[in-house]
């Protein structure tokens, strides 16, 4: 078996699995009771209510988004520069008129939302198209590409005054919003480390060039990066295994479990003092170059570690741990404290001794904001124009978490950060890559 396949298996069996246990993994008596006092009955929509909508990005994910999108809005139009993507979306979404360059898109009155599900690499010119043409979107996670692209979006939606939401889905999910909560108010006592386990990146090749497809625009694919000949496994779902247009499943699952990471800390709009990373492997020439086996430790200016590494051997999911972490393969969080730990993951929700879970949090306990549908608390904001669950800055600090570990493994060493000017301590060289360079025409002159 291929180390795709592998990937792609245990991508599989995680997600199933999660499903298969999530009954068995019980929310605790208080927190379900809560939620059906947050419950609200739902508002029946009109033709009338319901924004026109556009998909930029008509992969799988980008479908997936925009097929959510369909109990809030009509999906009117859909791009993408891959033909054949184009028109298997117009297919599923009867009466979108299909578009193969996203500015045309923009041009349009009559639409009001855009969802971006791109490659990575294209995210910022779309979003910043988008909030130019005064349009709200919603935008597939990692939000950016770089550190530098962040910092542009956070001022462009701020400035436009528009709603922005990022796709980290798990910000709905109340296990998620729980073990947060939990976390802030000290139900494990004072925060010493967090540990986030991520699956392993592929590593294949070295890989040959083949003819570009027909439907295909290789050019505009490829963009702001380097002009390569078409090779396969850089396009559509292997596009996240290369630098050029993501960060490995650092960026990929990272930007989720991250994002939780932050939540919990309260970090959310900051990020961490210093980084180390380091690749554990040494990637094939010619093949995939995004690292696909790491580690990376984080602190805060707290005092608190911050580990993210990834993991290679799989295990049933749905058996619980009596230790989750680092030897066990577990995609998710655990947050150690001086008394005890709470582990979670998409399913499943677990502590060192059950009455971390069963008791409730007292009066005036710390609590977080609450959405259960993701893609419906978008829509509530874009119509209320208040700040959506993972707003845009979220959204830029969880992914720069990412970035910063990436920027550590590549550079092979410690690396000091200022979360607050967004900038390396006297590390010229470190800076240099908050920003790359972008190939012409794809600039943000383009937009």
């Amino acid at each position: 078996m291929s180390h795709r396949e592998s990937a792609s298996l245990s991508r599989r069996h995680f997600l199933k699995a999660s499903g298969a246990i999530a009954a068995g993994a019980a929310l605790p008596a208080w927190f379900v009771e809560e939620q059906r006092s947050y419950a609200a009955p739902a508002k029946p929509l009109s033709p009338n209510d319901k924004p026109n909508v556009a998909l930029v990005g008509c992969g799988g994910q980008g479908r997936g988004d925009a097929k959510r999108a369909q109990d809030f809005g009509e999906i009117v139009a859909v791009c993408d520069v891959d033909e054949n993507h184009a028109q298997q979306a117009a297919k599923q979404f009867d009466g979108a008129k299909v578009y193969t360059d996203f500015r045309k898109v923009m041009e349009r009155d009559d639409i009001h939302v855009i969802i971006t599900g791109t490659p990575d690499h294209w995210h910022t010119l779309v979003n910043l198209a988008a909030i130019k043409a005064g349009k709200d979107v919603y935008s597939e996670k990692p939000l950016t590409l770089t550190i530098d692209e962040g910092k542009r979006l956070v001022k462009a939606v701020r400035d436009g005054k528009r709603i922005l939401q990022t796709g980290s889905q798990q910000r709905s999910d109340p296990k998620f919003r729980l073990a947060c909560e939990l976390v802030r108010n000290g139900r494990i006592g004072k925060l010493t480390q967090v540990w986030v386990g991520l699956p392993a990146g592929l590593r294949e090749g070295p890989f040959k060039p083949r003819p570009v497809p027909e439907g295909l625009n290789w050019d505009f694919w490829l963009g702001q990066t380097p002009h390569v000949e078409y090779v396969p496994q850089r396009c559509h779902f292997s596009f996240r295994y290369w630098w050029d247009y993501s960060g490995g499943t650092m960026t990929d699952w990272g930007a989720h479990h991250n994002d939780i990471a932050l939540w919990a800390m309260g970090l959310d709009r900051s990020g961490p003092v210093t980084i180390d990373g380091r690749a554990l492997v040494e990637m094939i020439p010619g093949g995939y170059t995004a690292t696909s086996e790491y580690r990376v430790e984080y602190t805060y200016a707290n005092g608190v570690k911050h580990i993210c590494e990834s993991l290679t051997t799989d295990s049933p999911t749905g058996a619980p741990l009596k230790e989750p972490g680092p030897g066990r393969f577990r995609i998710g969080l655990k947050f150690d404290g001086t008394d005890g730990w709470i582990y979670v993951t998409r399913g499943r929700i677990q502590a060192s001794k059950k009455e971390l879970l069963d008791e409730p949090l007292p009066a005036g306990a710390e609590r977080l904001d609450v959405s259960d549908n993701h893609m419906g608390n978008f829509f509530d904001c874009v119509r209320s124009r208040k700040p959506p669950i993972c707003d845009v800055e979220i959204g830029h600090r969880s992914v720069s978490v990412c970035h910063l570990g990436v920027l550590s493994m590549r550079l092979g060493r410690k690396l000091t950060w200022d979360p607050a000017k967004e900038e390396f301590a006297d590390d010229k060289e470190a800076n240099s890559y908050l920003v790359r360079e972008m190939r012409k025409p794809w600039t943000y002159e383009m937009i």
